[in-house]
């Protein structure tokens, strides 16, 4: 009988050791750094950064948003939006689409899209750029969790 609990400790133990966590590939939820690129030469058109939360619906909260290229098309004032939908695992390892809005604040009428994919630490996916004259564009990004 002695022998038997001390295995049943031990094979818990090794259960709960395999369970660790690593907060970095374990959730979508944290600090993110993006750069977006444009599709005709490979420049860099964007770079942000933003922290992520995903809520119980699907919905993403986000918070910390700030650019740190300049653009005409976003001087003040963005809001932002997005969705993540989970195909992961339960052994921690994050994977779904990505989709994130930046709405500009001041001057109005320019909208950011992102649609991606992400897989651990890492989201890549494609952006489109509408609105005001000057304001318009396509590429590449990558989103990396800091």
């Amino acid at each position: 009988m002695k022998n038997f609990a001390v295995e049943m400790l031990l094979a818990v133990s090794m259960v709960l050791a395999g369970c660790g966590s690593d907060s970095k590939s374990g959730t979508i939820n944290g600090n993110w750094t993006a750069s977006l690129t444009d599709s005709s030469n490979g420049t860099q058109v964007f770079a942000f950064t933003t922290s992520v939360i995903e809520n119980t619906d699907g919905t993403l909260s986000i918070s910390n948003f700030a650019f740190s290229t300049n653009s005409s098309c976003f001087v003040s004032g963005e809001t932002e939006s997005g969705t993540f939908a989970l195909s992961g695992d339960f052994n921690g390892h994050v994977s779904g689409s990505f989709g994130m809005k930046v709405q500009s604040g001041t001057p109005s009428g320019n909208l950011l899209n992102l649609s991606g994919t992400v897989s651990g630490n890492t989201i890549t996916g494609t952006w489109t750029l509408t609105g005001r004259t000057g304001c318009s564009g396509s590429g590449n990004f990558t989103m990396t969790k800091m």
